[in-house]
């Protein structure tokens, strides 16, 4: 079985309402269920586990949990948090597995505060402006 940690940060959980000329109109839950269903319908070993927060402090410890189970790869939209967060790079420095992290924006093409990326410091690859494919192109990209 593998097992993949997908982790989602601020305001990603107001998808379909927020901007949906930005972000798109599905909620985080119908790209969490539209993602799951892909991936498993094409790998029956693989385990996906969901987690959204808009705190930092919160995602700081889910990634910290996370050093004690056994991921394959974690995938991360940390939002806002991707420009401003030193504490929440400092905790994914430390994870071991691949590292994946997604914007479905592509964030270039936004204010020029969104170019730069603390967060991708940490990350083994960056995949951003896929939209809602974002997340199923990074599992796949751990699964080839």
């Amino acid at each position: 079985m593998k097992n993949f940690l997908i982790i989602n940060g601020p305001n990603l959980n107001l998808l379909g309402t927020r901007e949906p000329e930005i972000y798109g109109a599905l909620t985080l839950e119908e790209i969490k269920k539209q993602t799951t269903t892909k991936i498993q319908a094409e790998h029956k070993d693989v385990q996906l586990d969901w987690y959204q927060s808009n705190v930092e402090g919160d995602l700081i410890n889910r990634v910290q949990q996370s050093l004690n189970q056994n991921y394959h790869a974690i995938v991360i939209n940390p939002g806002g948090y991707s420009h401003t967060s030193v504490a929440l790079l400092d905790a994914l420095k430390m994870v071991k597995c691949p590292i994946i992290e997604v914007h479905l924006s592509n964030t270039h093409r936004r204010e020029e505060f969104r170019s730069v990326k603390l967060t991708a410091k940490a990350s083994t690859i960056i995949m951003e402006g896929l939209g809602i494919d974002a997340y199923y192109l990074a599992i796949k990209s751990q699964l080839l």
